[in-house]
């Protein structure tokens, strides 16, 4: 009569006997068992410590350094003399002369080079040529010498210069640099001019009297005491507060999202196994293909993001702006976000984030200030993505210099350049992880083996990946990769065994014919992987725990 499968355990001679794991969530942090743990953890986090305060002083210094003494050079001014008078040369010698409270470095330039008057002097501020034009003013010098000889009430010294700038051309440079050094310079340079004025009105050298500057301060003060002054024309204010969106803050964000992306794709290339499963070629471009979509999409609704704030695009491209400005969005996001994908194959998840955030720092210290007026280490910013995205953005919306093909051309470089980096960094890792798989298959292979312990039968001798066990009445144990198999009975089994290696998955078919007792009920057991099951001849099953990879 045959002799059910749980008695024949029972009946055995050779019982396996498992240790149990420890309990979970019981240790303390300082107990004996977890020293080698507790090592390991130190070391990771000091480490790590280590490596952001090495940051800190290495890539946060960029950005200290941008502030720190700028401007370190002035911008250019031009000064353009439509009078050809007093106020005229009185302005230009004042200004020409060097001050070191001075932000901006003064150019005379001939009014011959602006035959249209004010539109020519707007446009070459517009078109960058120059940072801001003063201009002074056409018969300056004539109404204030008509107002002394007869007193104007309506007589305005601000009228004799105007200055000419573009705060969205960069908004910080206009506020902190060019508004506040034309104030003082003009200002001390009406002071001074006022001053000789009423001397000459004194003495007579216009030929007045003091009865005449009495005369003159009762019905035209601002003549004597204001007679030069200036108006300063912004001609493309930064009007839009919701633009610093997307000129300065919003890079950072849109870098965030890539990191976002790249992590995630990293994610579910594991999760798929796509990373060992695929060739090298299919690889990379799935890589490439899932980045130039994602981005694509999230390019889209960063766009409506902003159009649902009222951003105007329509001012340089009419309504194909908001088209522009979502391609910018596009290219932009794969300038910044390929070259996290491609470094990510080489730094590895781990370290990654160091890179991301060197990356935003090196891309964030040019846009504050213009580069013109930091150190010459900063001359690297005009090839940075931020800097062209924010130069592109400042067209789009405020109409400043169109220069939105150079920064098209720039991004799209940086997004060649990651194209070529991530299949050769991808090759490299590759190689890698073939070498690791064949040294680790080897490694594996030689430690499969057969041992007979059961009471009275023979020992069976290592034979590497596959080996006999005894035929009739003895207990075997094949070991691959420590899951175990109890089986019994006569039983042919063609087994896919997947060895999970640390660079790779190898499937090896290994086809087992174990003779066990049959009659005699004996077991046999079989180590593959990391599970315990017993198998009798009818195919039943049952779990046997663990502990560190060894049955006992």
């Amino acid at each position: 009569m045959p002799v059910p499968h749980d008695e024949r355990r029972r009946s055995s001679p050779a019982t396996s006997i498992t240790v149990p794991p420890p309990p979970l969530f019981t240790q303390s942090f300082f107990a004996r068992e977890n020293a080698s743990a507790r090592v390991l953890y130190l070391r990771t986090l000091v480490g790590g410590c280590f490596a952001i305060v090495i940051i800190i002083f290495a890539i946060f210094s960029i950005y200290w350094g941008a502030l720190w003494k700028t401007p370190v050079r002035n911008l250019n001014g031009w000064i353009v003399d439509f009078d050809n008078a007093l106020i005229g040369t009185t302005v230009k010698e004042a200004l020409m002369m060097p001050s070191p409270q001075s932000k901006v470095t003064w150019k005379v330039v001939p009014m011959d080079q602006f035959p249209g008057g004010v539109p020519d002097v707007e446009r070459a501020v517009k078109e960058e040529k120059t940072w801001l034009v003063l201009a002074v003013n056409q018969n300056a010098t004539a109404r204030l010498t008509a107002s002394y000889a007869n007193p104007d009430r309506a007589y305005n010294g601000s009228s004799a210069v105007t200055v000419y700038a573009a705060e969205a051309r960069n908004e910080n440079a206009f506020r902190v640099l060019i508004r506040p050094s034309v104030q003082t310079q003009l200002a001390a340079v009406g002071m001074q001019f006022a001053e000789k004025s009423v001397g000459s009105l004194l003495t007579n050298s216009t030929g007045t009297s003091a009865a005449s500057v009495t005369s003159i301060l009762a019905t035209s003060p601002q003549t004597v005491l204001a007679p030069l002054g200036f108006t300063m024309v912004n001609i493309l204010p930064f009007d839009k507060p919701v633009a610093s969106a997307v000129t300065f803050v919003g890079l950072i964000y849109q870098l965030i999202l890539t990191f976002f992306v790249v992590m995630m794709s990293s994610a579910a290339r594991d999760a798929s196994g796509f990373g060992k499963s695929l060739s090298l070629g299919s690889l990379v471009v799935v890589r490439l293909l899932s980045a130039f979509v994602a981005y694509f999409f999230l390019a889209l609704f960063y766009t409506l993001l902003s159009v649902a704030f009222q951003l105007d695009f329509t001012r340089q491209f009419g309504h194909a702006g908001i088209v522009v400005f979502w391609m910018l969005n596009w290219v932009g996001m794969l300038s910044v976000g390929l070259a996290l994908e491609s470094l990510i194959t080489l730094l590895t998840i781990r370290f990654i984030p160091f890179f991301l955030l060197s990356w935003i720092i090196v891309n964030v210290g040019v846009c504050i200030f213009p580069i013109e007026v930091m150190p010459a280490i900063f001359r690297y910013g005009y090839a940075t993505p931020f800097y062209n995205i924010s130069r592109a953005v400042r067209c789009i919306v405020f109409g400043t210099k169109n220069d939105v093909g150079k920064n098209f051309g720039i991004l799209i470089v940086w997004v060649a350049i990651s194209c070529i980096t991530l299949p050769l960094f991808q090759w490299i890792v590759r190689r890698q992880d073939i070498r690791a798989a064949q040294s680790e298959g080897t490694d594996r292979g030689s430690e499969g083996r057969v041992i007979d312990i059961s009471a009275g039968a023979g020992t069976g001798g290592v034979k590497g990946e596959s080996a006999g066990v005894p035929e009739k009445g003895g207990k075997g144990v094949y070991a691959a990769a420590g899951d175990v198999h109890h089986a019994s009975g006569d039983l042919d089994m063609d087994m896919d065994v997947g060895l999970n290696l640390s660079l790779g998955v190898e499937v090896r078919k290994l086809g087992l014919r174990t003779a066990g007792a049959g009659e005699g009920g004996e077991e046999g057991v079989i180590l593959v992987g990391s599970r315990s099951r017993s198998l009798s001849g009818s195919g039943s099953e049952s779990r046997t725990p663990r502990r560190g990879g060894e049955e006992v």
